[in-house]
């Protein structure tokens, strides 16, 4: 995607709404959490307003008139003058006009540079404070982090539905009693200390959690990683590790979770974009120095005693990172890692992910054998993955019409077009294995399931 030099260009529709996602998920929570710490988190339904009419504005005028030099400053400047529209037709803020215009006049994207780095101090504080504001004790906990990944990292109630497995309606409930809770409770606009902190620390992880799992698979859409949304994640799990009320354990662990991520988002598709699965990936495309920083931010995570699932889910991405190759990969240490992280977490994706690590310690049958027990959970229903694990495992036994059947409904629950294509190749392949041999006869023998 270009970025037209001057504002004369005409750009494609396409180009406009490509940049206009990229830049809202950059900024819309940078812009955002300033209007919130400008005018208090009970207006934060009008500072998405402001933020979203700005991104309205975009699109209206960039086809015609070209995408500006800079498009984020453009963005930036457009919701100060929205909201200094705003203040200036509110009795409301009558007393405080003359400082709150000096703030957002000073808010702009030439700030003097020996400025600057305060006032990028000043916006990564208030994206803090937003996020722990979203993620306080007396908000519903199931609306916590739906808030925090609408509010700082652009979301929308399709994507998040999709993140918890739920639907868009459910979200868009969550979304409205959320806003209604911090309005009534008038929920303060700062960084917590002490226990207060550790309560609305696990809402924060999660929401980051879970928006860099959307850049790594992505839920909807042609692209199946968004890197934009892993490299933010880190930028916000970083940035809260270095602040002295998040240099907790449980922080570095996630952050050394992402890296260990991160630093494999070059392999894991080819040139067409499609996706290669972990014993295809070009380990030397592998960025060693994200790596490196991982065990870094590992090795922090070992302070005191604490042992949550991201210290689990970060061990086991360092297992995958250190091995040479696939095959050298210490399955049985992944195993070890999973049988503890289902201790502390019963999601059914935790227990899909550790029978895939039980197949390759005990082999397919088994991993079918634990995947029974798991199935029936409705959050699995609907989960493409399943169908997939299910495929892969019955392949490897050479049960090639079970391994179509179960292809067959994973493609009727993936909308993402790579995903696609490399489960229309697998199911291809299963189709050819089908004409080409019967049925294996000792398969015949043993319970077919999930068809």
């Amino acid at each position: 995607m270009s970025l037209h030099p001057n504002q004369n260009d005409s750009p494609s529709t396409g180009d406009v709404f490509q940049l206009a996602e990229h830049l809202f998920r950059h900024e819309a929570g940078k812009l955002v959490s300033v209007l919130t710490g400008l005018f208090g988190i009970d207006r934060l339904q009008w500072a998405e307003d402001v933020v979203q009419e700005a991104l309205i504005r975009a699109l209206q005028t960039w086809p015609y008139y070209g995408i500006p030099k800079n498009p984020a400053a453009w963005l930036t400047q457009t919701a100060k003058n929205l909201a200094l529209d705003l203040i200036r037709r509110e009795r409301l803020f009558h007393d405080k006009q003359p400082q709150i215009i000096a703030f957002v006049e000073q808010w702009s994207a030439d700030v003097r540079p020996d400025n600057a780095a305060a006032f990028d101090q000043e916006i990564q504080d208030d994206r803090l404070r937003l996020m722990f504001a979203c993620c306080h004790p007396l908000v519903p906990q199931e609306s916590q982090t739906a808030l925090a990944l609408k509010t700082l990292c652009g979301f929308s109630p399709a994507e998040i539905a999709k993140a918890f497995l739920t639907t868009e309606a459910a979200i868009a409930k969550r979304l409205t009693r959320a806003r209604q809770r911090i309005q009534e409770l008038k929920i303060p606009f700062e960084i917590p200390s002490g226990e207060e902190l550790s309560a609305r620390l696990d809402g924060v992880l999660q929401t980051l959690y879970l928006l860099f799992n959307e850049g790594y698979k992505a839920s909807s859409g042609d692209r199946l990683v968004r890197e934009e949304l892993c490299h933010e994640a880190i930028r916000l799990t970083t940035l809260l590790a270095q602040h002295p009320a998040g240099s907790q354990p449980r922080v570095h662990a996630l952050a050394a979770l992402m890296l260990f991520n991160a630093a494999r988002l070059s392999a894991r598709t080819d040139t067409d974009g499609h996706l290669l699965l972990l014993k295809e990936q070009d380990r030397s495309a592998w960025d060693k120095a994200m790596i490196g920083h991982g065990m870094f931010y590992l090795s922090q995570s070992a302070a005191g005693s604490e042992l949550t699932p991201y210290h689990l889910q970060a061990g086991i991405a360092a297992c995958h990172c250190a091995a040479a190759d696939y095959d050298s990969t210490d399955w049985p240490q992944i195993l070890s890692l999973y049988d503890r992280l289902v201790e502390l977490d019963d999601s059914p994706v935790i227990a899909l992910n550790r029978a895939v690590a039980h197949a390759q310690v005990h082999g397919p049958e088994a991993g079918l054998e634990t995947i029974e027990a798991i199935k029936d959970q409705p959050a699995l229903a609907s989960y493409h993955l399943l169908y997939a694990v299910l495929a892969e495992f019955e392949a490897q036994l050479e049960d090639f019409p079970s391994a179509a059947d179960h292809l067959r409904q994973a493609l009727q629950f993936t909308d993402v077009k790579s995903e696609q294509a490399l489960l229309s190749k697998r199911l291809q392949e299963c189709e050819e294995r089908c004409c080409e041999a019967p049925l294996v006869q000792k398969r015949l023998s043993r319970r077919i399931f999930g068809c």
